[in-house]
Parts: structure tokens; C-alpha cells; sequence
């Protein structure tokens, strides 16, 4: 007999064959129609599976937030089977869940189109309202092999090949249809629901390599209630209103262009909003980071003694001398992190315990390289600026160290308007460096600190733990924030590391006069600044407060007698710190208006002949329709303390 527990405390015994289908109608009828897959210690099982040993089980429905992975596994089964049954001789070959969605990959002579969609999703429908059962079986190795080969599957007796020999398979069909997969499956197609959309089509090469030949991808996604499809389907329209590369053509901000693949034209619009974050960056740093600057172009035996060379050299650019009749056979390497520039620093004189913590940032261009298929505007590039530092400490000063960064990021998320934020400690990967005890120490530490964090923010942060998520080097915190339309993005991170400074021989003077290795802390907020500028360019959809808007304000006429006192009001406007330009052009002053309104210019003033001979302006804000007659002076009064960034208005609120 195996013990079952259960969500309620209580503990059962069963036969190890027992099913979980048997042990959901053990419970209740009405339990047992609504199953759809059970959980034997947070392991997905299919319902039909013997329970086989003890441990603690739930049985899961649809309203599960777990079986939502199901739905989705299903119905791409469904979609291959409604492909192959419109258009026999396709080929099918991988298809996987993902975020928000799945997709499968077809082989197929014609390539599908975004029309063929529509056929399919109603080949879909006919298949879940079937009901067909889902079924395992398992088949040797040879068997699989032998079946794909003669449906002429090619690309399923290659994943069957790849399979070690000896190995027992699983099959699941629906019905007549089966695809090799290893599950688990919920209990029938009708389970799937009716509430799930066909999204696009690309290509796709098998494997993911460019020398094999191009696929058809199609994407769609699926959800358990038709409220949650339409949720997710009204966010992707308002998140196609906020793409940051329409706003930035829209607002004149930023451009990309072939000759350089993955790297950012700032505009001067665009370069302003930059500097003007990393100007509050700064300020944030003052008086706690000592801020440096290492070098763009490094020998590559650094990176080798870092362990980069082995590790990360896929992802680097290599540099040599252009000149075949220059003598110079070194290889050097663009800089892909600051981190290795900053041990040198670091080791540069000699370092007292008195010294330490020793807090070194940079905003640091940093060049990685990205397959050209996965660039995304500001959002994934291969040229970008890291908000880095790093922070060398005791190993007594670590954790007060971790929650220094956090309270920083928190605030710093605070001031751009994220409230909700998620914490989760990345623990050891598989391929790692360092020994166990080191590695046991740092989780140690970070767990311990995960826990305080946990406690001080009384439920505002939500934390967890990612098994095996963490850098080669070390575990670390991922912090995610939710912006305005509720997407997640992840940014900043905080990553404790033992083995750059053993790697480099790194050391510092303890009060016994001997040498000890410093703990060294990778910190970044924003990561990326150039994503961070993306990530607040759609959650403001462009509109950006005031003390971040790179044009503040518009002064604009309505006919050229006040051009003379516009020109005026924008040189008060600008003498008082504010970045200000003036239309004076011989246009209808709606078609002004709607203009400036479109490139996103959060105030206009507008100047008429009664405003010019009362000193006055007609104040009007993007999306109101209000407008409020205010005098010059009491203008420029609103609009400076508007325009005070955050973290001085609490210097100046709270000196």
C-alpha cells in the first residue's frame, strides 16, 4: 500500500495501481466528471496513470490554474490533427507550449498563409466537439520508427533516430490521429474548450538552423473561460498601440537601419530621454557607488581567466587588427559585461577590510551578439548600456548588501510607477563553477534575505525560488515588474559570486593582516537601459510624466500676432529648466494641436492676441479636452514643479 495527502491534511492509503482517475471518483462523482490530469508532488500526471508510490496528490480541473499548460499541450494536438486532415502529405514536426500560447511547426511543398487560419480554427472545433479520448501508449524505439517512416513523417523518424537506443517512446492519440510526445494530456479533446485563437504564421527552420530546410510555423494560444481569451486578446491590441518602435517613429526618437544590425540611432528626441534617465540613475547612486568606466576592447586571455571565453563565446564579437600587414596577431574581444573590467579595478592597489564594502558602478556600453531572427527593437539588441555595479564585501556584509540593492530597485520601480513587483531566487544550474559549500553558503544567504524581504513587505512583493535558473557563477534575484497593461518584464538582478574573484586572484587585508577573498555582488536595476527605455516607452504608451518627456512643452499661436510673445513665453519657459519648442507656423491652430498631441508632447500652450496683451496662456494636456486659462508667471510656476523629477521632490519635500 502506498499513504496519499491530500489539500485537506487528511492521508489515504491505495494499491500502487490505483489511477488518479480512480482516486477522483473516490472523492466524488462530480470531482471525477470535472478532472482533468492529477498532480503527484506538483508532477503533472496523466488521469489514466497509476499513482505508483506515495507522496502528496491533487487532483486538478479545468479552473486550475496549472491545467491552463494542458489546454494549450491539447490544442496544439488539435491543430496539427485539423492540418494534416485539410491538406493530407503535410508533415508534422514539433510543437511545444509556450508563453501564452503554442505553437507546431508543419512541412508542407505550399507554405500556410494568415487565411488558411480561419479553415483551420473551424477543422479545430469540429475535432475538440468529437470529444475524442486522449490515450497512451508506448512503443519501442524500432516500432515508432517504423510507423513515421511509412506515413512518410521524415521529421519524426529523425526525432525518433535522435532517441537512444533501447528507449521506450510514448504515443498519445486522439482518436485515429497520434503524435509522439511525452505528455501528459488531459482526458479528451472536449476538455480543450472553444475559447482559444489561431494567432500567425512564419517560418521556421527545423532544429532552428539556418542550413536546414524552412518551416511553416503556425502560432496560436487558448485559454479555460472566453473572458480570459478576450482579456489576453484586447491586451495584444492595446500592447500593438504601445510598441515602442512605432512610438518611436511616431515621436521622432530613435531608428534602426541594416549597416548596424541590433544597435540604436538615438535621435535627439530619443537621447534626451536616455540621458535624462541616466542622469536619475546617477543621482540615485551618489554618495553610496563609486561610479568607474573600463575599457570597450580587452584581450581575450581576460575573458579566458574569467571563464567567458568558454562559456559565453557564442554571444561575444571578436576583434582583431583590419590591416593584414600589421604585425599584431593578439585577439581581443568587445566587452559583453563590466564585470571582469571591474575586478581589475578593484585589484588595483591594495584593499583593507576597512575599506569594504567597495561599491563600483558603471553605465557601461556592453556589446552581445544576438541572431539577427531574435532582434526586437530597444527591447533585444545586440549594442546597449548596462546600469552595472558591483559590490565587494565580506562575506559578514552580504546580506546587508542584497537588501541595500533591493531597497534601491524597489524605490527606483517606485518612481517610474511599478507597483507590483515579483522576487524569485535563481538557485544552482546544472553546469556550473565553484564548489557545493560555496554554492550552499550563497543560496544560504539569499534564501535567508528572500525571507526578510518577504516579511518587510508585507505581501506587496511576491517572491518564489526558480530551481537551477541561476548564472554559471552564482545564484541570484530576478526582480520582474508588471506594467500599465499587465505584462511581466523582467529587469533588474542581484547575483552573489565567489568565483570571479578566486579566478583573479582578488584579495583584500583582514584584521589579522592575512589575504581574503572578497564576496563579489552583480547588481543591475534597469539592466539593460536601452530595454528599461522600451519596457516605460509602451507602459506610458509615450505619455511620459513631465520630468521625463523629452519635449515638455509646445508653445503654439493661433495667429502671427503673438508669434513675438510666443517666442517670449518659450525663452521664460526654457531660462526655468524646461525643454520647450514653439510652432509658429500658419496653420489652423486644431490641426497644432492634434499634431503635437500625436507626437506625444504632454502640455501645449497656446498663444492668441488676447493672451499675448494679457500675459496669459490656454493651457491644454495630452489626452484631456480641458483647457485652463492661467497667467504666465503662475504657468511657469505649475509647470517647473511639475517637471521636478522624483527623487529630488523628496530631497526638496523631505530635506
Amino acid at each position: 500500500m502506498i499513504d496519499l495527502a491530500f489539500p485537506d491534511g487528511s492521508v489515504r492509503q491505495y494499491t500502487p495501481e490505483t489511477t488518479g482517475a480512480d482516486i477522483a471518483a473516490g472523492i466524488s462523482k462530480s470531482l471525477a466528471k470535472k478532472a482533468v490530469a492529477y498532480a503527484l508532488d506538483g508532477e503533472l500526471r496523466d488521469l489514466a496513470d497509476p499513482v505508483g508510490r506515495s507522496g502528496t496528490l491533487e487532483i486538478l480541473t479545468r479552473e486550475d490554474p496549472r491545467a491552463l499548460e494542458l489546454i494549450r499541450h491539447d490544442a496544439a494536438h488539435v491543430m496539427a490533427e485539423a492540418v494534416q486532415a485539410l491538406w493530407p502529405g503535410t508533415q508534422v514536426t514539433i510543437g511545444p507550449v509556450i508563453e501564452n500560447g503554442f505553437y507546431y511547426d508543419f512541412a508542407r511543398e505550399t507554405p500556410f498563409t494568415p487565411e488558411d487560419l480561419p479553415v483551420i480554427e473551424r477543422k479545430m472545433l469540429e475535432i475538440i466537439r468529437r470529444n475524442a479520448a486522449f490515450r497512451k501508449e508506448v512503443w519501442s524505439r524500432e516500432k515508432a520508427r517504423e510507423v513515421f517512416a511509412a506515413k512518410g513523417e521524415s521529421y519524426k523518424v529523425e526525432l525518433v533516430d535522435a532517441i537512444p537506443a533501447g528507449q521506450d517512446l510514448k504515443i498519445y492519440s486522439q482518436g485515429d490521429w497520434f503524435d509522439l510526445c511525452r505528455g501528459p494530456h488531459m482526458v479528451s479533446t472536449g476538455q480543450i474548450g472553444e475559447h482559444f485563437k489561431l494567432m500567425k504564421v512564419a517560418g521556421a527552420y527545423w532544429r532552428g538552423d539556418s542550413s536546414n530546410p524552412m518551416l511553416t510555423r503556425i502560432y496560436g494560444t487558448a485559454f479555460a473561460t472566453a473572458d480570459q481569451l478576450s482579456a489576453y486578446l484586447t491586451m495584444l491590441e492595446e500592447a500593438e498601440k504601445r510598441d515602442h518602435r512605432r512610438l518611436g517613429r511616431e515621436m521622432d526618437l530613435f531608428h534602426f537601419q541594416e549597416e548596424g544590425p541590433g544597435v540604436v540611432f538615438w535621435h535627439g528626441k530619443g537621447w534626451r530621454i536616455f540621458q535624462t534617465l541616466v542622469a536619475y540613475m546617477r543621482r540615485r547612486l551618489a554618495g553610496t557607488y563609486e561610479e568607474v568606466n573600463a575599457p570597450q576592447v580587452l584581450d581575450h586571455s581576460l575573458w579566458e581567466t574569467s571563464g567567458h571565453w568558454g562559456w559565453y563565446r557564442g554571444n561575444m564579437f571578436k576583434v582583431t587588427v583590419a590591416d593584414d600587414e600589421i604585425e599584431d596577431d593578439r585577439v581581443f574581444a568587445l566587452k559583453p559585461m563590466n564585470c571582469p573590467g571591474h575586478v581589475m579595478i578593484f585589484k588595483h592597489g591594495l584593499k583593507s577590510y576597512r575599506e569594504l564594502p567597495i561599491r563600483l558602478a558603471e553605465f557601461g556600453s556592453v556589446h552581445r551578439y544576438e541572431p539577427s531572427g531574435a532582434l526586437h527593437g530597444l527591447m533585444r539588441v545586440r549594442g546597449f548600456t548596462q546600469d552595472d555595479a558591483h559590490v565587494f564585501c565580506t562575506d559578514e556584509q552580504m546580506a546587508a548588501e542584497c537588501l541595500r540593492i533591493n531597497d534601491l530597485i524597489l524605490s527606483v520601480y517606485r518612481d517610474f510607477g511599478f507597483e507590483e513587483i515579483t522576487l524569485k531566487l535563481s538557485t544552482r544550474p546544472e553546469k556550473r563553477v565553484g564548489s557545493d559549500a560555496l554554492w550552499d553558503r550563497a543560496e544560504g544567504v539569499m534564501g535567508e534575505v528572500l525571507e526578510t524581504i518577504k516579511l518587510q513587505s508585507n505581501g506587496r512583493i511576491q517572491t518564489g525560488v526558480l530551481p537551477g535558473e541561476g548564472a554559471f557563477y552564482g545564484p541570484k534575484f530576478e526582480y520582474t515588474l508588471r506594467d500599465a497593461i499587465g505584462r511581466e518584464w523582467q529587469c533588474g538582478t542581484t547575483q552573489v559570486d565567489f568565483n570571479l574573484p578566486e579566478r583573479f586572484g582578488a584579495f583584500y587585508i583582514d584584521q589579522s593582516s592575512e589575504k581574503r577573498q572578497p564576496v563579489m555582488i552583480h547588481r543591475a536595476v534597469c539592466g539593460s537601459m536601452e530595454r528599461f527605455l522600451g519596457i516605460l516607452i509602451e507602459n506610458f504608451a509615450g505619455h511620459f510624466p513631465l520630468w521625463l518627456a523629452p519635449v515638455q512643452v509646445v508653445v503654439a499661436t493661433i495667429t502671427s500676432d503673438a508669434d513675438a510673445y510666443a517666442s517670449d513665453v518659450a525663452a521664460r519657459l526654457r531660462k526655468a529648466g524646461l525643454h520647450v519648442e514653439t510652432d509658429l507656423r500658419n496653420e489652423k491652430i486644431n490641426y497644432k494641436v492634434r499634431e503635437h498631441s500625436l507626437a506625444k508632447v504632454p502640455v501645449i500652450l497656446v498663444c492668441g492676441k488676447r493672451e499675448a496683451e494679457e500675459s496669459t496662456v490656454n493651457l491644454r494636456r495630452l489626452g484631456s479636452r480641458d483647457q485652463q486659462s492661467l497667467d504666465l508667471a503662475a504657468a511657469i510656476e505649475l509647470l517647473t514643479d511639475e517637471a521636478v523629477p522624483p527623487d529630488l521632490r523628496r530631497l526638496r519635500d523631505h530635506p
